[in-house]
């Protein structure tokens, strides 16, 4: 990715900020056995998740097997999740760091298909909300990613253009997302959804990072870790 300036800087949450697999496939875990269905592999589940819960869960459902109605198990799912959100999810390493180094600098902000509800709280309880300007659950009043248009809204709020955005995130949905909305993207490569990204999606236009500290140089103008490049 060429140079530019950066004005804001908006985040994924899952795979990006914080390691959630472990928390996410023990609630959809708990969800498959109260329908008589047999456990998935925590990544197995990692792997679905990125584009909302009843994505999550549809997926899971078909994957196990399950003679279950979508909106009976959402309920359930997010019944039991709601409850362990802090079990084990963590911020990667760095995580912390980077957001302090950052954000003294940029206005940050969260842009995720997570729920506004458990977003916020996962923010919280790990002591990261107080660096974000603005958070936009999945369930808010914008279409969910890949579509831009909370990208854009938060670019807008912002009072900067989307080509001085950057949206960091794990998947293709996120490189979707900034895409569509003539932002600039760094992918991490350390997060869960990062080795589902087809190789064709990948045309040298974005940073990859391998740790979020990483980061850090990117958005201060200095030169990129050798880890950021491809």
């Amino acid at each position: 990715m060429t140079r530019a300036t950066i004005r804001l800087v908006v985040f994924d949450l899952d795979g990006t900020l914080v390691d959630s697999r472990q928390d996410l496939a023990d609630a959809a875990n708990r969800m498959v056995e109260a329908y008589g269905g047999r456990r998935l592999a925590v990544e197995t589940i990692a792997g679905m998740v990125g584009e909302g819960v009843s994505v999550l869960v549809g997926r899971v459902i078909q994957s196990a097997g399950l003679a279950a109605g979508l909106e009976e198990a959402v309920t359930l799912f997010r019944a039991v999740y709601d409850e362990r959100l802090l079990v084990h999810t963590r911020p990667y390493t760095g995580v912390p760091e980077m957001l302090a180094a950052i954000g003294t600098r940029l206005p940050l902000a969260v842009l995720t298909n997570k729920p506004d509800g458990p977003s916020r709280a996962v923010l919280a309880g790990l002591g990261l909300e107080r660096w974000f300007t603005r958070i936009v659950g999945g369930d808010g009043p914008w279409p969910r990613k890949p579509a831009p248009t909370g990208l854009i809204h938060l670019a807008q709020s912002a009072g900067v253009e989307s080509s001085e955005t950057l949206l960091v995130g794990d998947s293709v949905i996120d490189r979707q997302t900034a895409r569509r909305a003539g932002a600039r993207v760094c992918l991490a490569r350390y997060g869960f959804g990062f080795a589902a990204i087809p190789s064709h999606e990948l045309d040298g236009g974005e940073w990859i990072i391998d740790e979020p500290v990483a980061l850090v140089n990117l958005v201060g103008g200095g030169e990129p870790e050798p880890s950021t490049r491809r």
